[in-house]
């Protein structure tokens, strides 16, 4: 169990000293801000979605390990999907860190981040990109209903 747990953290410390997908995206056709007040998080999510899919996806901002490696490998899971599959994917990702794991659910590299759930106060950190995520593709979709 401590071998596991090992490179669970060594995921995570990749990911948060060498974020995948950290620019800024101009031509994003999805975008939402999230901020964490209890601990300091901030990050901005963009997306370029066409067709119903996940084209591209980058973040920018500042938070601690578990925040930045959580957007970081969110960006890596979402890209080329669906919205309704990133849909569920965020489901099932909030089951995982503030429930239990979803059983039919093979979460990948995404599974490391489901330690968090034993440290409820990181919980928030962990979710943030996702809810920041679901925000932005909400957000467009109710525009789009209005227009």
């Amino acid at each position: 169990m401590s071998d596991l747990r090992e490179l669970y953290q060594e995921v995570i410390f990749d990911h948060n000293r060498h974020p995948r997908n950290f620019h800024a995206m101009d031509d994003a056709s999805h975008r939402a801000d999230g901020h964490n007040p209890l601990c300091g998080d901030q990050l901005t999510v963009y997306a370029q979605v066409d067709g119903g899919i996940v084209q591209e996806v980058s973040f920018i901002g500042h938070g601690c390990a578990i925040s930045t490696a959580s957007a970081s490998l969110m960006t890596e899971a979402v890209k080329g999907k669906t919205i309704e599959e990133v849909e569920a994917l965020f489901r099932d990702m909030h089951a995982m860190l503030t429930e239990k794991h979803p059983e039919q659910r093979d979460f990948g590299k995404l599974e490391v981040l489901s330690g968090v759930r034993e440290f409820p106060a990181r919980v928030k950190c962990a979710t943030l990109a996702w809810h920041t995520l679901h925000n932005a593709i909400t957000q467009a979709r109710d525009i789009a209903r209005t227009e």
